[in-house]
């Protein structure tokens, strides 16, 4: 593992292969990347009575892109707005019903689900993408990832820029 680490550093600083030399063997951790194909969101559920999936259950994606936190703090504001969008429509000083309450909560979650799924395919198959052609080898990769280089940085500059909406105070 770690001359797997300190083959794939290239020209990394000195001090960043004396940092991986000098660390223990048992230290590195190997855990395999989970991969989410797109098509699984299109037919998919991802919201099922008042149950929905966020975060990595809804979008795992290779660290490439540097989107999964920010992947999932996104999910929680447009949850968050989606439910709170649902239950404050109540008439002042009544109480929902049991039954009207989760089917409101159903309702937001369904919305949550349709905002959420072509950016979650987004993200996916934009971290796949740039996974596959950074970590590619051979002169057709590296071509593609000199060539690609200015396209590839503003697309990820895309990929950062979303708006959850606005949360209310009501």
């Amino acid at each position: 593992m770690k001359r797997l680490v300190l083959s794939k550093l290239g020209k990394m600083p000195d001090e960043v292969r004396a940092i991986i030399e000098n660390t223990d063997l048992d230290s590195f951790v190997s855990s395999p990347l989970k991969y989410r194909h797109p098509w699984e969101l299109l037919w998919g559920n991802i919201s099922k009575g008042n149950a929905c999936v966020a975060g990595d259950a809804l979008h795992p994606m290779t660290p490439d892109i540097g989107q999964g936190g920010c992947a999932a703090l996104e999910d929680g504001v447009v949850l968050a707005r989606c439910l709170a969008e649902a239950l404050l429509k109540e008439p002042s000083g009544e109480k929902l019903a049991e039954k009207e309450e989760y089917k409101r909560i159903e309702m937001g979650l369904k919305k949550y689900a349709k905002e959420r799924r072509w950016r979650s395919i987004e993200l996916i198959s934009t971290a796949y993408m740039v996974g596959f052609i950074q970590q590619g080898d051979g002169k057709v990769m590296y071509f593609f990832r000199d060539i690609l280089a200015a396209y590839m940085a503003g697309l990820l500059l895309k990929r950062a820029d979303f708006d959850c909406g606005k949360l209310s105070i009501s």
